[in-house]
C-alpha cells in the first residue's frame, strides 16, 4: 500500500476520535481534503522538482502543475493581463560574491590588505573606487552631516549589534564605499561564510552599496599605531565630529550576477457584485533547490511542509470555494515567488498589483501547515493589526475552534509573506494550527526547517485540514458583501 493511502486512513481515525471536528466536516470530507492535499504535496514536494528554486527549471515544473491545478479547481487567471494569463513576472537578481580588494594609500605609501584580513561585497559585477578620500566617523550613523560622506569613504568603527544599523544609516547618505573596522581575522572569516552565498534580489531593491571590512591590526598597519590611536581616542568624545582622513582607500568588489525572471501564479473566483472589492488568498511556492551538505546523499530540499503543504491547503480552499460560488466579492488566489529570499514575490505582487490594493478586504497566508495534529489551537499571526479580528474571532467561535499562544504566534509575524501587505496597510493575516503553540512548531525548526528531511513522510494532515475547513469559513464571509461591511 502508498503512503497515501495510509494518510487517508490516519486523517479518518483522527476525525472518528474526534478531538475538536469542525461541525461542519464530517469523515468523509476530511478524507478527500486528505487526498486531494496529498497529491498536490507529493507532487511538488519530488524530486522532479528539485527543491523548487526561481529560476531554475524546477521553478518551471512548479509553475506549470500550479497553473493547471488553479484552472482543474475551478479558476481563471487573475493577471488581469490577457498577455500573460496565470503568470505575474517577477523580476530578480542572484549575485554571489566573486572577488575584493581592500587597501589604504598614506604618502607614498600603499598597502593593500591580505585576504585573511579584509573582504568587500558588492551586488553589481564590479564595483570600485580607487584612491578616494576618506572620512573616519567613529561610531556615529544617522547625526554625521550628508555633505561629510556623500561621494567619499567611510571608514567607522565596528560595534557588535549596532554596525548594521549604522552602516544602513551611512549607506543612505550617499558614500562611495564604507570600510567597517574588526576586531580580527575571525571576524572576516565569518563574514566571508555569512554573506559568501548567494542572495535572490528584487531588481527593483537591487543595493548598489560597496561594503568592506578590514581588521584593526590591518589598519594600524596602514595608519600607524599612533594615528590609530589618536583617531580612536577622539572617537570616544562627547564632541567628536567626523574627521577627514590624509589616507586614500581603495575598496573593490565583483560579484557572479544574473537577471532572472521569476512568476507569481495569479488565479481568480470572479465575484457577483462588481466594484465590491477582493478577498485574497495566498501560499508561496518556493523552496531552496539544493541544501543538503555537499557530501550528503540527499541534497534536495524538498520542502514538503515549507511550503507544498500552504499551496495545497489554498488549492482545496479554492476548490471547495468554486463549488460554493459564486461568491459577492473577487476571490484572488496567489501563489507567490521567492518569500524563502525576502517576500520578494509578494512585494513584487504589492509593487504593481492586478488590481488596486485599495480594494483588497483581507488576505490570507498559508504557510507551513501540515504540522499539528486535529483539533489543536489556531495561532493567530497579525492579531490586533487589522479590522479583521472581529470577525475572525467570530466564525472561530461559530467553529468552536481555541486560538493558541497569541505573543508567540505573532512572533512570526514579519517572517511571512502577509507582512508585506502588512507594511503597506493591506489588511493581511495567517491563522494556523502549526502556529498555535511553541510545543507544535518547535520540533519542526530544530529539525526539518529548511533541511533536506522535510520530506512527505514528515507531512501531518489534521490540523491542516482543520485550517482548510476554517479558510473556507473564512473567505466566504469576508466575501459576502452584507456578512463583512468595512
Amino acid at each position: 500500500m502508498n503512503r497515501a493511502f495510509w494518510v487517508l486512513c490516519a486523517s479518518a481515525l483522527l476525525s472518528a476520535c474526534g478531538s475538536k471536528p469542525l461541525a461542519s466536516a464530517s469523515v468523509a470530507e476530511r478524507e478527500l481534503i486528505a487526498s486531494a492535499m496529498m497529491r498536490d504535496i507529493e507532487v511538488l514536494a519530488s524530486d522532479e522538482f528539485g527543491g523548487r528554486k526561481p529560476g531554475t527549471l524546477g521553478e518551471e515544473r512548479t509553475v506549470a502543475y500550479i497553473t493547471q491545478r488553479m484552472g482543474e479547481v475551478g479558476l481563471v487567471s487573475g493577471t488581469n493581463d490577457p498577455g500573460s494569463e496565470w503568470r505575474a513576472p517577477v523580476s530578480l537578481i542572484s549575485t554571489k560574491p566573486f572577488t575584493s580588494v581592500v587597501g589604504l594609500r598614506v604618502g607614498r605609501r600603499s598597502i593593500v590588505f591580505e585576504e585573511e584580513a579584509a573582504v568587500a561585497f558588492t551586488s553589481p559585477r564590479r564595483a570600485l573606487v580607487e584612491r578616494g578620500e576618506t572620512v573616519f566617523v567613529g561610531r556615529l550613523g544617522a547625526e554625521v552631516p550628508d555633505d561629510v560622506v556623500a561621494g567619499k569613504v567611510v571608514l567607522m568603527l565596528g560595534e557588535p549589534g549596532e554596525s548594521p544599523r549604522r552602516r544602513t544609516e551611512l549607506f543612505a547618505k550617499g558614500p562611495a564605499a564604507i570600510i567597517t573596522v574588526v576586531q580580527n581575522e575571525a571576524e572576516i572569516a565569518g563574514l566571508r561564510t555569512a554573506f559568501g552565498t548567494e542572495r535572490i534580489l528584487l531588481a527593483s531593491e537591487e543595493p548598489l552599496d560597496l561594503s568592506a571590512f578590514a581588521t584593526e591590526e590591518a589598519v594600524i598597519r596602514a595608519l600607524g599605531q599612533l594615528s590609530w590611536d589618536r583617531l580612536v581616542e577622539a572617537a570616544g568624545r562627547d564632541d567628536f565630529e567626523p574627521q577627514t582622513m590624509k589616507a586614500l582607500a581603495t575598496v573593490e568588489a565583483t560579484s557572479d550576477r544574473r537577471e532572472f525572471t521569476s512568476y507569481n501564479v495569479i488565479g481568480k473566483l470572479g465575484g457577483a457584485v462588481p466594484d465590491s472589492g477582493a478577498v485574497m488568498m495566498m501560499a508561496h511556492w518556493d523552496h531552496l533547490g539544493e541544501c543538503g551538505p555537499p557530501d550528503a546523499a540527499d541534497r534536495i530540499c524538498n520542502g514538503a511542509v515549507d511550503n507544498a503543504s500552504g499551496v495545497a491547503a489554498m488549492l482545496e480552499v479554492s476548490r471547495r470555494l468554486a463549488n460554493r460560488g459564486p461568491h459577492d466579492r473577487d476571490v484572488y488566489v496567489v501563489a507567490t515567488s521567492a518569500e524563502e529570499a525576502g517576500l520578494l514575490g509578494a512585494k513584487a505582487f504589492i509593487e504593481q498589483p492586478p488590481f488596486p490594493l485599495e480594494t483588497i478586504k483581507a488576505v490570507f497566508n498559508f504557510d507551513t501547515v501540515a504540522i499539528a495534529p486535529e483539533g489543536s489551537p489556531v495561532g493567530f499571526i497579525g492579531e490586533g493589526r487589522t479590522a479583521l479580528d472581529s470577525t475572525i474571532k467570530t466564525v472561530l467561535a461559530e467553529a468552536n475552534r481555541e486560538l493558541g499562544d497569541s505573543e508567540f504566534a505573532n512572533s512570526f509575524v514579519q517572517r511571512q509573506d502577509g507582512w508585506a501587505f502588512l507594511s503597506e496597510g493591506v489588511p493581511a493575516v495567517f491563522l494556523s494550527t502549526a502556529f498555535g503553540s511553541r510545543e507544535v512548531i518547535a520540533p519542526f525548526l530544530d529539525s526539518d526547517y529548511h533541511a533536506a528531511s522535510d520530506d512527505v513522510d514528515t507531512i501531518e494532515l489534521g490540523g491542516a485540514i482543520d485550517d482548510v475547513l476554517l479558510h473556507e469559513e473564512l473567505v466566504r464571509r469576508f466575501a459576502d458583501t452584507e456578512t463583512y461591511q468595512p
